[in-house]
């Protein structure tokens, strides 16, 4: 009998664990302390402020890039027609020189032809034509890259006071 009286005593300090062991659990389970839910709280404000911030940077960077493109598209198109321009200068140039050339060679047979006077005057205006509208693209380029700088430099400057 001895033997079920001592089993009986160590059932009952094991159910008397398990039962103390389920009031931890059942306290533990009843939901996170105040500390962690104020914590998890600042977390997700936190979060929410930084999705925000990387939202508006990739507002910013958009922007900026559309408007980086439209600079270099626009640079594009001025340096196309710099190129256009130039082509013209250089057809004008090679009009002048047949032209020129045909002047000298009536020249040295002694016949003065009024036509080829005409045309090589006609074929040295066109060339000083094309000339001044390719140094006007050529302004243009140089005034579109440096207008970024001048801006830059103003937006940085500040006004000096007069002592």
């Amino acid at each position: 009998m001895s033997d079920i009286v001592e089993l009986q005593r160590r059932i009952t300090a094991a159910m008397d664990q398990v039962a103390f062991g389920l009031d931890k659990l059942g306290a533990a389970s009843s939901g996170p302390d105040e500390e962690t839910l104020r914590l998890l709280e600042d977390e997700r404000i936190a979060n929410a402020q930084l999705q925000e911030r990387v939202r508006s940077l990739r507002t910013k960077f958009e922007s900026e890039l559309a408007t980086l493109r439209a600079q270099v598209d626009e640079g594009e198109a001025r340096m196309a027609q710099l190129d256009v321009e130039l082509q013209r200068v250089r057809r004008a140039n090679a009009q002048l020189s047949e032209a020129c050339a045909a002047l000298r060679a009536a020249n040295s047979e002694g016949v003065g032809d009024p036509h080829l006077i005409n045309k090589a005057m006609m074929a040295e205006l066109e060339a000083l034509r094309a000339a001044r509208a390719a140094d006007v693209a050529e302004a243009s380029v140089i005034l579109a890259s440096l207008q970024p700088l001048v801006d830059s430099a103003a937006s940085h400057s500040t006004p000096q006071e007069d002592a």
